[in-house]
C-alpha cells in the first residue's frame, strides 16, 4: 500500500495542474510595444479579462479575426481586453508593423490592440510568452497561429486555447463570461 501511495504522490507531482503555479510574476509586471510603438503596459489593464492572440496574416485562421473583433465588440464594456500579437514565428506574417497594421484594418476593420510583430516561441520569445510557459506549461506555448491564452482579473492564467477555437466558440465564451 505504502509503494501505491507514493507511486500516486511521484505522478501527481509530475502532471501537477497550473492551478498549482506559483506565480512569482502576473501579467501586471510586464509590457510589450504596440504596432503604433507606444508601450501597452498589462498594469493598466488590472481587474480586467485579457485574450492575448497570436496572429498572422497569411495563415489559414486569419479569418478569425472576425470574431476577435466580434469578441472584443460585444465584451470591451464588461471588461475584455483582447490583444493581438502579430507573429512571424511561423513564417506567415507580414514584413513590417505598417502593412500588418493596414491589413488588419482595411480586411477586418479591427480596433482592438495590436502589437507590434513579435516572437511567441523559442529562445527569442517576448517575456509574456516565456511567463506564460513557466507558469502555465506547454499548453502556454503557441502551437500555431491563433492561439489563446486567456488571463483572469487575478492577471494568472485561467486557460488557453489552440488556433482550432474560434474566439466565438461556446467553450471560450463561457468562460469570458464566468469570469467576467
Amino acid at each position: 500500500m505504502r509503494k501505491v501511495i507514493l507511486l500516486l504522490s511521484i505522478i501527481m507531482f509530475f502532471f501537477k495542474t497550473s492551478a498549482t503555479a506559483n506565480y512569482e510574476k502576473k501579467i501586471y509586471d510586464f509590457s510589450i510595444e504596440s504596432i503604433t510603438g507606444e508601450t501597452i503596459n498589462f498594469k493598466d489593464y488590472k481587474n480586467k479579462v485579457i485574450l492575448v492572440v497570436n496572429t498572422a496574416s497569411y495563415c489559414g485562421f486569419t479569418k478569425q479575426y472576425d470574431e476577435l473583433q466580434e469578441l472584443w465588440d460585444v465584451y470591451k464594456e464588461k471588461g475584455l481586453i483582447v490583444l493581438g500579437v502579430p507573429s512571424n514565428s511561423f513564417n506567415q506574417e507580414k514584413n513590417n508593423n505598417a502593412d500588418v497594421k493596414e491589413f488588419c484594418e482595411v480586411n477586418f476593420n479591427i480596433n482592438f490592440p495590436l502589437t507590434t510583430i513579435t516572437e511567441v516561441k523559442g529562445k527569442n520569445a517576448h517575456e509574456i510568452f516565456k511567463w506564460a510557459k513557466e507558469n502555465y506549461g506547454k499548453s502556454a506555448v503557441p502551437k500555431w497561429n491563433f492561439h489563446k491564452i486567456l488571463i483572469n482579473k487575478e492577471g494568472r492564467i485561467e486557460d488557453t486555447f489552440a488556433s482550432m477555437t474560434k474566439p466565438m466558440s461556446k467553450k471560450l465564451i463561457k468562460i469570458i463570461e464566468n469570469i467576467l
